[in-house]
């Protein structure tokens, strides 16, 4: 008994002392995809850093975005159209919600 309190007290130690020097770098951009079924993945473009996401259910999320400026392509399934946003800023540490983004 006391060694499992040991080993879990131990765990959680190094669990809260990991988080805490832990930085979170960069940003997220997620959004909404109408209709939910339209699109496979998203990509975000900034200089010579390219990143992507699978759209789920409609929703995507783009993690670990370095902060500045990114243009965003929805690839699309056919017959929809594939959508760019250009100019989506990203902060440090912060979400930026495109919303909801209707492909024609």
């Amino acid at each position: 008994m006391k060694t499992t309190k040991f080993s879990l007290s131990a765990l959680v130690a190094m669990v809260i002392g990991a988080l805490a020097f832990n930085s979170f770098d960069g940003g997220t951009i997620s959004g909404k995809v109408t209709p939910v079924d339209g699109a496979t993945e998203v990509w975000a473009i900034s200089g010579m850093d390219t990143l992507k996401a699978p759209v789920t259910d409609g929703a995507f999320s783009v993690q670990s975005a370095k902060a500045g400026s990114y243009t965003v392509i929805i690839d699309a399934k056919d017959p929809y159209k594939d959508a760019t946003l250009k100019d989506v800023k990203v902060e440090d540490g912060k979400v930026t919600d495109l919303g909801e983004i209707k492909l024609d």
